[in-house]
């Protein structure tokens, strides 16, 4: 292939072919006919493998690679499983969270940590204690609860495998024998090296276990079992290798697949050390070991197929060529003929579902005849609505992972220098590992990290944060993952998977913030689950899809017990009217309620008392936000009450103070040991709380609720909100979509109605809405602007006292006193900020004794807030909280100063300002006073903005002001943070300003 070499002569760069390059039809046919048929196509990115001359590249069957897409790193596992069918291969991909474990799955895991932990120490004694060790310990224990299965079971089971440990050792680790010999064929030095394949084989060491290893240059990931250090001894001499070492504990078939990891294998173990020519692949049932070679065919064969999976993963919509027409999603690979395989396959719902849903409503697509059959009794169930549910869903969030894909992702850990992505807070580099690494728990290891030279300044990183540790050498790419564990000074501390002391101290690290899959496994899970033939989904199906009319109960006396009366009677007391209608609403409920919580009417202290009063009467209740803040939130408030409750999630992300409540927290403290126990523990819980993505833990396989609750539900997608509401009987969602909605990058999916959240599509039930009217938040003139503009006059504020609140400042009058001793007027102050002279100013309120704490600054953009605080006094910086709309929701402050930034003749207002959600949300966080800044003739351009000032302006809550304000926030005309020009008009909104 004909490639302008644009990076130097380093085949190791990534090369992307242009229509401007020497890329013609031949060149097409030898990469279809060569490369398993890829239509490679203008702009795609390769990596190219072999020898260049003059600039050309030569790629052919006996020499050199092409890596299609390399950025995509595909495991060998799921390359190896697209040999019999890529379809099913590309749909675990995209799958994940619908491959549910097996005891023998189990089983396996433990054999490979059994094996890996021995060393070369194989005697039975051994063996036993360390199997009897991980089966009894905590590590593996709500996987055998979720597999219901008892302790001795598995280790039963397990004890049928060691013998084989011991055989395997006495053959290849301890005293290599005659009766041991293999035949492998290597390169070694000799002549007569291809006649001398005979060779007995000796495992020295285990260099590592689980080595991590990530290889953009052929488009690879994957964990080695055992990496070991080998001696191979022939007649013509003795050869050490380091070599990859592949565990199986099933059924010994030497078969293609499990032969075709290895090889995939040895090319992982080029990109860290040289080539070792072949690895092993060891059947722990029997204890024999066959060599695998990685010869030229098969590595090149094997990298087609991961060309085809990369190229089925990643093209999976088709833009339409006619202007203003919808995208389509791309077709999977081809149905295959094989009623056996199909039978027993982890995908075959999805598979089927997806070409119901998907492909029988494309042109040319071709079904086996014996399948038609089987896809027409899989999905009878589901109605035409479900398909086009399931069809839309599937395309929207595939448009939008793919948004987040071009603009995030692991590609940037080595196509961007750490110092390049420092400059975005994403990582840091340079770092040096200190003190020594301490196991916290069985696979867990603290590490702490240092700047070798200079300070660490800028980093987003905090507390809880995924994170991927490598080297800043290119051979060392994500050697290992965690959590950030502390951040402080210039040290940063980490609980890592893999234990970073073996490597040399000299070795430099970066950090980089893991970004995930941005939700969409979770999501696509999920909107399978909801398709599938069981109840729980069905009665979603008609609630969610066909909306079918929530069923309420006529009388409360069937479903509130006797004993339980005095006590709901007591909690019903601290609430106002509509606040006790809510309650009444969801213990008549059948189906579902939805509680509509306006600004600053109670919402948590309203959660909180329904969780009280369900708990009262007997009920289980799952508590669910998308955010674990949120989940804290409510669980604050809820602890004062002594309602226990327990607590699911990573212990990073959960309040100091919620940590008491954890599952690992109890599970320490009970000292909790067998699958019994933590079954009691599971079963004495009658309210669970966790976010919507935590729904996966091993607790929701065997346990329902009565009651799910989610919190901020008008901001979260509907498949994600769908996860939770498979495991309870009735659903109670609480939100406003009159605030934010659920965040959508691709304006595409956005347009389609991606942004729509579950709480708004089961809003037109008006039968199971509830409005909280009552708040307590902001004083009459605060509230006055959302409630007309948003709330047709339905909010009210709950007291006298709440209508009149004013900002208390107790040396207001010492201010004043000091401005009259001036020459000029009390306005001294006001002329001093608008002095031209005095470009960039903060109005320090603290001189009128308000606190910084009190105060919130509000913007649309990152970059004008970083500005903010850069020109804050480094005592404000931390106690007055800048922030964006979308940070600031739930919450409040009792000033807010919020900055509309834009000053633009042309009307753009760029996208964050041009939802009203946004502004509604804005305006209503402040409890005393709300200034906003902005210029009232661009602002007017979009509608609910011109509402507003139209408003301000009727009630005299404007100050024209005729010099230049705004250069205090580092506004501009055109873009945040630009300059003023001279003699810009700007307008302060302020109401009840001083």
């Amino acid at each position: 292939v004909k490639v302008l070499q644009e990076n130097g002569d380093d085949p190791e760069k990534h090369l992307t072919i242009t229509a401007s390059q020497s890329l013609d039809d031949t060149d097409l046919c030898i990469l279809k006919n060569d490369w398993g048929s890829i239509p490679v196509q203008p702009g795609d990115i390769i990596h190219l493998e072999g020898e260049c001359k003059s600039g050309t590249w030569i790629i052919t069957r006996d020499s050199g690679y092409l890596i299609l897409y390399p950025d995509l790193l595909l495991s060998g596992t799921t390359i190896s499983n697209s040999i019999r069918c890529m379809r099913k291969a590309v749909l675990s991909e995209k799958f994940r969270k619908c491959e549910s474990g097996t005891c023998q799955m189990l089983i396996g895991t433990i054999l490979h940590e059994i094996f890996q932990k021995t060393g070369t120490n194989f005697t039975q004694e051994e063996l036993q204690e360390l199997a009897f060790r991980t089966i009894h310990g905590p590590k593996y224990l709500k996987e055998m609860y979720q597999l219901n299965v008892k302790q001795h079971e598995i280790m039963q089971d397990i004890e049928e495998y060691l013998p084989s440990f011991s055989k395997w050792a006495e053959g290849f680790v301890h005293r290599p024998t005659q009766t041991n010999r293999i035949k492998m064929q290597l390169k070694l030095p000799s002549d007569d090296s291809k006649e001398d394949l005979s060779c007995n084989i000796e495992v020295t060491e285990f260099l590592d276990i689980e080595e991590n290893i990530w290889s953009p240059r052929f488009g690879l990931k994957g964990k080695i079992d055992v990496t070991a250090a080998v001696k191979i001894h022939r007649r013509s001499g003795t050869q050490q290798k380091i070599m990859p070492l592949e565990l199986k504990t099933g059924k010994e078939s030497n078969s293609i697949e499990h032969r075709s990891q290895v090889v995939l294998y040895t090319l992982l173990c080029q990109e860290r050390r040289v080539d070792p020519e072949a690895g092993f692949l060891l059947y722990l049932k029997t204890g024999n070991m066959y060599p695998v070679c990685g010869n030229r065919m098969d590595r090149r064969e094997l990298l087609k197929l991961r060309n085809q999976l990369a190229f089925y993963l990643l093209q999976n919509v088709c833009k339409s060529s006619r202007e203003n027409e919808q995208t389509q999603l791309a077709s999977l690979p081809p149905l295959i003929s094989d009623s056996q395989a199909c039978k027993y396959c982890s995908q075959k719902h999805n598979c089927v579902l997806y070409s119901r849903a998907v492909e029988q409503q494309m042109e040319n697509i071709f079904i086996p005849p014996d399948m038609g059959p089987v896809i027409e009794k899989e999905t009878e169930h589901l109605k035409a609505s479900h398909l086009e549910y399931f069809s839309l869903w599937y395309l929207m969030l595939t448009l939008e992972s793919q948004y987040g894909k071009n603009k995030k992702g692991y590609r940037n850990i080595w196509m961007m220098s750490a110092s390049e992505r420092e400059k975005a807070g994403d990582c840091v580099g340079n770092m040096i590992r200190v003190e020594r690494v301490q196991e916290v728990s069985d696979g867990q290891y603290l590490h702490w990290f240092q700047r070798k030279n200079g300070t660490m300044v800028g980093t987003n990183l905090m507390l809880g944060d995924r994170v991927v540790v490598s080297g800043e050498e290119r051979t060392l790419l994500g050697i290992s993952t965690g959590y950030v564990k502390e951040v402080s000074g210039n040290k940063i501390s980490c609980l890592l998977d893999r234990n970073l002391s073996k490597l040399p101290k000299n070795i430099l690290f970066r950090l980089d913030h893991e970004e995930g899959h941005f939700g969409v496994d979770a999501s696509l899970g999920n909107l399978s689950k909801l398709m599938e033939d069981s109840s729980a989904s069905e009665r979603l199906r008609s609630l969610i899809i066909d909306f079918c009319k929530p069923q309420f109960i006529q009388h409360l006396s069937s479903v509130l017990p006797h004993e339980a009366k005095e006590t709901v009677a007591n909690i019903l007391k601290g609430l106002n009217k509509p606040q006790k209608q809510a309650m009444k609403q969801v213990l008549l409920s059948k189906d579902y309620t939805l509680i509509v919580g306006m600004p600053g009417t109670g919402k948590t202290t309203t959660i909180c008392a329904l969780v009280r009063i369900l708990y009262a009467c007997g009920f289980s209740v799952l508590l669910t936000s998308f955010t674990h803040t949120a989940v804290d939130n409510l669980l604050l408030k809820l602890a004062r009450f002594k309602v226990g409750f327990l607590r699911l999630g990573r212990a990073q992300k959960i309040h100091p103070d919620i940590q008491k409540f954890t599952e690992e927290e109890i599970c320490r403290s009970k000292s909790i040991k067998t699958v019994a126990q933590l079954e009691e523990l599971y079963d004495s819980q009658p309210i669970v709380a966790t976010t919507c993505m935590g729904v996966n833990h091993p607790v929701f396989t065997r346990k329902r609720f009565d009651f799910c609750i989610v919190d901020e539900a008008s901001q979260i997608s509907q498949p994600v909100c769908l996860g939770p509401l498979f495991y309870s009987h009735r659903f109670v969602l609480v939100g406003d979509h009159q605030q934010l909605p659920p965040l959508v990058q691709n304006a595409e999916a956005r347009d389609l109605g991606m942004s729509e959240s579950l709480f708004k599509r089961l809003e037109r039930n008006k039968n199971a809405v509830v409005q909280l009217t009552v708040q307590y938040r902001m004083n009459s003139k605060i509230m006055s602007l959302s409630n007309k503009l948003v709330y047709e006059g339905k909010l009210e504020c709950g007291s006298e006292k709440v209508s009149q609140a004013t900002i208390n400042l107790p040396y207001l009058e010492d201010v004043k006193l000091e401005l009259e001793l001036l020459a000029n007027t009390s306005e001294t102050w006001l002329k001093e900020t608008l002095d031209p002279n005095n470009p960039v100013c903060f109005l320090n309120t603290e001189k009128a004794g308000c606190k910084p704490s009190d105060i919130g600054i509000i913007s649309p953009y990152r970059h004008q807030l970083k500005i903010i605080t850069d020109l804050m006094p480094s005592s404000y910086v931390g106690t007055v909280e800048v922030n964006t709309v979308d940070k600031y929701q739930g919450r409040d402050k009792s000033i807010i100063i919020v900055s509309f930034v834009r000053n633009n003749n042309d009307g753009n207002l760029g996208e964050l300002l041009k939802d009203w959600r946004r502004l509604n949300v804005a305006i209503t966080r402040a409890k005393h006073k709300l200034i906003m800044l902005g210029c009232a003739p661009s602002l007017c351009h979009y509608p609910p903005l011109e509402n507003l000032l139209c408003h301000l302006n009727t009630e005299a809550m404007i100050s024209f002001l005729d010099m230049l304000l705004l250069d205090f926030v580092g506004a501009g005309p055109s873009s945040p943070g630009a300059a003023h020009p001279s003699g810009a008009h700007e307008h302060v909104y302020q109401c009840n300003l001083l």
